[in-house]
Parts: structure tokens; C-alpha cells; sequence
């Protein structure tokens, strides 16, 4: 488990990550989302001790990530896959890594075969890799100490389809087997398939948090009546509010509300089903609108003739 608790990081007079919490558990995929600049990194940097809070604390596994005895054991960690040795090789990296671990040395092929590297390619300078590679030796290097809890930054950048798909597969297994994953990630398509919770942060700042499904679930009911100008006007009697969703109407009310209205009115309805929930898209969108840079260009700062794109 990931607990972060009312974590404030102050720079001078900026603050990257105002008043953070929420917590990661057991079992699950927590995805971590929010624009460039939101602070997400400054937050996973936090929970595992590379910078120290303003205020408010962070523990994994109950405890602060400096006071683990031995880190790799407990916690597999992967927040730049480029901050390597590029003179050492992936083997000798991993090596190194197991022997300061205390791992028995046939995690280090274990690990080099379960991230799909060749033998030719864990005996390559890490200055040769491509960051495909560079990721993959990454989360081999992360689960090398056979950890509880995974904490990933952007871990498919780098990837191709084969890998990402290969990542998902590696992610949803860790925590079906009761290992807490928390990832950081851009590609929100990736993320809605494979995570549990979400975590989305703008502007320092937790927007929202809660299951997958709650966050995305629809809100109100869609209906749809041969007599629509009779529909329009029972809602309207009944105080419901409602909008155009194209042929049908969107009501701020529960189906069997409506069904009521209708029905009453003697309204005969040819759709009457729970709104569609947004997609992980439309929700990080909405709900991060405001701290979304290119979104503020294009409204605010319309191209000029001469202007340069």
C-alpha cells in the first residue's frame, strides 16, 4: 500500500504539489494522471525520498521509503528509464543491482527473459539502447527484488504497440497477485484498460480520485418518446432539468423518475436507458480544462496572419 498524505512541495514561491493525498492499495492499478507540469513526477519523487516535502508525509508499506532496510526488496521503482550507466551493460547493471539487493543470481536472467531482452541486447552499453530498451531494462530492474508495490513514471514511453500491450499484460498480473502498482502515465487509452483507480492531478492539486468506474459512470438518464414535444413538457412540469443529447433528451434524474414522469403524462417512450458514462478522455479533459496549456493557446491566443503554428 501507498499512502500519501497532505504532501506540499514549495519552491520559493512556487508550490509544484499543493496539499496532496490519496492512497494506492493492494491488488490494484492506480493511475496517476494530470497535464504537463501538474506534478506528478514531483509527487512519485517524494514517496520514494528523492525530494524531501514541504510538508505532509508519504509511506509505502506503512513505512517512509528512507526507513525501508532494503528498498528494492519492497519497492520497484522506475521514474527515469534514461538515468543509467550508458557505459555499463543491462546485465551488468542488473548485476550490480542484485548483488547491493541480496537477490540470488538467477533473478538477473529471470528477469532479463521475462522483459523480453535477447542475451545480445543484455550485453549491450545501455549508450546503445533505444528508450524501448531503456524502459524494459527499467521495470526488469524494478521487479528484479521480487517488491509488493511498483511505482512507475510514463513506463510505455519508448514502447512500441507490442510492448505496451506486453507492459499492460506484465502491470494487471503484478496486481492480480496482490502487489500495489502506481503508475504515471500520458496515454490515457492505456490507462483506462488496465487501471483500477485514478488519481488525477491539476495544478499541484487532486481533482479528482476514486474507482474507474465511479469516475467515468454516467450521470442522469436518456429518453427518447414518439411524442417528443409531450415528453419535453411532462419533464418540464416535473421540475426535471434536462438537455439535448441529439434524437433524445438528457435528464438530470434516475430512470425510474423519469419512467414516472412519462408514464403519468401518458407519455409512450421508445428509449429510457442510464447515460452513457465519458470516456477516460473526456473526463481528464474536463476536468483538468483549466490547466491545460494547449487548450488555453487555442482558445486564448488565436493565430494571426503572419503568425507562425
Amino acid at each position: 500500500m501507498i499512502t500519501v498524505e497532505s504532501v506540499t512541495k514549495q519552491y520559493g514561491r512556487f508550490r509544484a504539489v499543493d496539499d496532496v493525498t490519496f492512497t494506492a492499495e493492494p491488488g490494484r492499478v492506480t493511475g496517476f494522471l494530470g497535464p504537463n507540469g501538474a506534478g506528478k513526477s514531483t509527487t512519485l519523487r517524494m514517496v520514494v525520498g528523492l525530494t524531501p516535502p514541504t510538508t505532509g508525509q508519504a509511506h509505502v508499506l506503512g513505512r517512509r521509503y528512507a526507513d525501508l532496510p532494503n528498498p528494492g526488496r519492497e519497492v520497484g521503482v522506475l521514474l527515469d528509464a534514461s538515468a543509467q550507466h550508458a557505459g555499463r551493460t543491462g546485465r551488468e547493471v542488473l548485476t550490480l543491482a542484485r548483488l547491493l539487493m541480496g537477490v540470488p543470481a538467477r533473478r538477473v536472467d529471470e528477469m532479463v527473459e521475462l522483459v523480453g531482452l535477447t542475451d545480445e541486447e543484455s550485453s549491450r552499453r545501455i549508450r546503445d539502447y533505444s528508450l524501448g530498451m531503456r524502459q524494459r531494462l527499467g521495470i526488469a530492474h524494478a521487479l528484479l527484488g521480487d517488491p509488493e508495490v511498483l511505482i512507475l513514471d510514463e513506463p510505455a514511453n519508448g514502447l512500441d504497440p507490442a510492448g505496451i500491450r506486453w507492459m499492460r499484460d506484465l502491470l494487471r498480473g503484478f496486481a492480480d497477485r496482490g502487489g500495489t502498482v502506481l503508475l504515471s502515465s500520458h496515454l490515457l487509452n492505456e490507462i483506462e484498460v488496465v487501471a483500477d483507480d485514478l488519481v488525477v492531478i491539476g495544478r499541484g492539486r487532486i481533482v479528482a480520485a476514486g474507482t474507474q468506474e465511479e469516475l467515468l459512470a454516467g450521470t442522469g438518464t436518456q429518453v427518447r418518446a414518439s411524442d417528443q414535444h409531450g415528453l419535453v413538457a411532462a419533464l418540464t412540469r416535473a421540475g426535471l432539468a434536462f438537455v439535448a443529447s441529439g434524437p433524445a433528451l438528457l435528464v438530470d434524474a434516475a430512470a425510474d423518475v423519469v419512467g414516472q414522469v412519462a408514464h403519468g403524462a401518458g407519455v409512450p417512450l421508445v428509449e429510457l436507458r442510464e447515460a452513457d458514462g465519458a470516456d477516460l478522455e473526456e473526463m481528464f479533459l474536463e476536468l483538468t480544462s483549466d490547466t491545460q496549456r494547449d487548450l488555453r493557446d487555442s482558445q486564448h491566443t488565436p493565430l494571426t496572419e503572419g503568425a507562425v503554428a
